[in-house]
């Protein structure tokens, strides 16, 4: 065996190591966190949500470009990364801190827009998770580089465990919609202390004219990319809250929040892993598309089913876990649940582009999706409430998004053919799926009961569809052995 095939055939391995990593470390992160976020939602209630609502649609805007998007070069620099690390460090920290002082002056205004004036202070505290931010980016980048997410899973808890019973502490203590974000704080301050012990190197500052450049260059297209990203993920926090008020706002981040489940459990961990496994195959194209098709198929098989059944038992769900005064959520929720299936989906799409360093694809396709977003919205939640929004959004994801990227694999070599081919099964299951919990719901009134039912209907569709790819599973260790 040649020393590249070696390498390859490594390479594989631990990319299977560090997706277990991330997956146990993202599952058991937000099982553990369950019973302290119904607490919280039962101790806080919709309107203190809201107000937190707010405040996170702030800071999740800032997130999305406060380190201009150079850290990413990080994971697909072709050299060696520790020669830009210092440079990428001093560019995120630098970034941050200026979209701080933005954020903290422009926060009285953003709130006021957003129909909370009350959210200012909530704001002012979340927003320092930037600066934070800035400083982990490097850190952060370097182990996913290094494909050690053991060492990230650690960190990953410290920050979950550490805002989770923060936040429940300061709620029981009275604070409000105040102890989310002091909790979010503590949390990010707690995981950024192990990120800097665990990364190589830890944390160090220079700065190369001539490499800053090129970080900038790379950077800038995808940090554009990402305040798109964010506005088409995001804006329909923003118009809910801004026409139907705060506390409509905190019904529908509960059911965002329980939508994104799968996405959080299931794609986070393949995207924490998959881009940095297929940057290692640029040099052989066909294997690169192979790999790519074949995490489709696996990802759709698992997250697919998961999503349909939270749109199948959303209403006694939510009754059962959160409480009859969070019920609204419930509509709402199936719509979301549905929509989260398709942006598992379009985030390996998207990562896929990024690695093929095609940035007009990615820029492109979120400004479309953002434009048609927009109205979609604005009609689906003035005509029909929580309801209607949520159905506005998956109807632009399927009619308008999906045919764009389907059009645009193929230009690179992708036949839409051959990737919906992957999904049809996993389809076919969560529809299975779907209406084992229909009929559960038919002959049982009672809750646990139909939760019960329909959440073993999933799993075992799941292992099915699991066991039917053992060999994808096979294939993806190997696939970079014939990588020559």
């Amino acid at each position: 065996m040649s020393l590249k095939v070696a390498e390859d055939a490594s390479l594989f391995s631990k990319a299977g190591r560090a997706l277990g990593w991330s997956f146990a470390s993202t599952a058991f992160g937000r099982l553990s966190t369950l019973v302290i976020g119904v607490a919280l939602a039962r101790i806080l209630g919709p309107e203190a949500f809201g107000t937190f609502a707010v405040a996170m649609v702030a800071l999740l805007a800032v997130l999305s470009f406060n380190e201009l998007g150079v850290s990413l070069a990080i994971v697909r620099w072709p050299g060696e990364p520790r020669e830009i690390a210092p440079t990428v460090a001093t560019v995120s920290v630098v970034a941050s801190c200026l979209v701080y002082i933005a954020c903290f002056f422009g926060a009285p205004f953003f709130a006021s827009a957003m129909g909370d004036p009350t959210a200012t202070p909530v704001i002012r505290v979340l927003a320092l998770s930037v600066i934070v931010s800035g400083f982990v980016a490097t850190p952060v980048a370097l182990l996913q580089r290094g494909f050690r997410q053991d060492r990230k899973t650690v960190a990953d808890l410290t920050t979950n465990w550490g805002s989770a019973l923060t936040s429940i502490g300061c709620a029981v203590g009275g604070l409000g919609a105040m102890s989310l974000a002091v909790g979010q704080l503590t949390g990010a301050v707690a995981g950024a202390i192990l990120f800097f012990r665990f990364a190589p190197e830890g944390l160090r500052f220079g700065f190369d004219r001539r490499k800053a450049r090129e970080l900038l260059r790379f950077g800038l297209p995808l940090a554009g990319s990402s305040i798109v990203v964010f506005a088409a993920t995001n804006v329909d926090r923003l118009m809910v809250g801004a026409l139907l008020g705060p506390v409509a706002l905190g019904y529908y981040v509960l059911a965002v929040n329980l939508a994104n489940w799968p996405i959080s459990i299931f794609s986070q961990p393949v995207r924490a892993v998959a881009p940095a496994a297929l940057a290692r195959l640029q040099s052989d194209q066909p294997a690169m598309r192979t790999a790519f098709l074949s995490t489709a198929g696996l990802l759709a098989s698992v997250t697919l089913p998961a999503c349909v059944l939270l749109a199948a038992v959303a209403d006694p769900l939510i009754r059962f876990v959160y409480g009859g005064v969070w019920q609204p959520s419930a509509p709402v929720l199936v719509w979301l649940a549905v929509l989260a299936a398709a942006r598992i989906v379009f985030e390996l799409i998207y990562d896929y582009f990024v690695v093929i360093a095609n940035t007009r694809v990615v820029f492109t396709v979120q400004v479309i999706w953002l434009v048609a977003l927009v109205p979609a919205l604005w009609v689906g939640a003035t005509a029909g409430g929580l309801w209607g929004a949520g159905a506005a959004q998956v109807g632009v994801a399927l009619l308008i998004v999906l045919p764009i990227y389907l059009f645009e694999m193929r230009r690179v070599g992708i036949p839409p053919g051959a990737f919906t081919w992957r999904l049809a099964l996993p389809v076919a299951g969560a529809l299975a799926v779907a209406a084992v919990a229909a009929v559960a719901g038919r002959l049982s009134s009672i809750d646990l009961v139909v939760l019960a039912i329909a959440g073993f209907a999933a799993l075992a569709t799941i292992a099915l569809l699991g066991y039917r790819m053992r060999g994808v599973l096979r294939s993806l260790r190997t696939v970079g052995a014939t990588a020559e």
